[in-house]
């Protein structure tokens, strides 16, 4: 299953920016899309096009697609999915519970990277949620058995009390948010 939205942030110079993202509610996986000043249904269209092609290669393949009631998402968005058989379910009116993994990722985002720094434009916006996505796919715990990562491939195991030498920091996004790993 797939959950699509947009949330919208604003930049220094006080220009709103849009972004496209997709989640899957099971992994909580984060496909960013793109960053645009003015979403329109083609553009929509194309990054659906263009997230068909990244899903292509699933084991897996998806069979639903929840989306709120957007007039960017067109029919011809819906035919995209319906295209490579993935029923889209649209959410009732005015019900944001409905599609609530959307709303905590746009809330975890915000938190961890957004609310902390200060976006001058549309390409820094790209690079800091690019750097992020990876953080919070491949590294973020998330409330799954064994704080796994939704690219995670292994619980991370937990030493009682690792010595400074057993332990590895990577700092993402210039120093705001730090990972931790054991050295190899």
């Amino acid at each position: 299953m797939l959950a699509c939205d947009f949330f919208s942030v604003d930049t220094v110079l006080l220009k709103r920016l849009y972004v496209l993202f997709f989640i899957e509610p099971d992994t909580r996986r984060v496909y960013v899309t793109e960053v645009t000043v003015s979403p329109t249904g083609a553009w929509v269209v194309q990054k659906a096009r263009n997230l068909n092609m990244a899903l292509a290669e699933r084991a897996q393949p998806v069979k639903f697609l929840i989306r709120d009631r957007d007039a960017k998402f067109t029919s011809s968005f819906d035919e995209v999915f319906r295209s490579e058989h993935i029923r889209t379910i649209r959410m009732p009116a005015q019900a944001p519970r409905a599609n609530a993994f959307d709303e905590r990722f746009v809330g975890t985002v915000r938190r961890e990277c957004l609310d902390r720094m200060l976006i001058l434009g549309r390409g820094h916006l790209e690079h800091a949620l690019a750097d992020y996505v990876i953080h919070y796919n491949e590294h973020r715990p998330h409330r799954a058995p064994g704080q796994i990562a939704p690219c995670g491939m292994a619980p991370v195991s937990v030493l009682a009390s690792p010595d400074a030498t057993q332990l590895r920091r990577t700092d993402r996004l210039g120093g705001l948010i730090h990972e931790y790993g054991l050295a190899a």
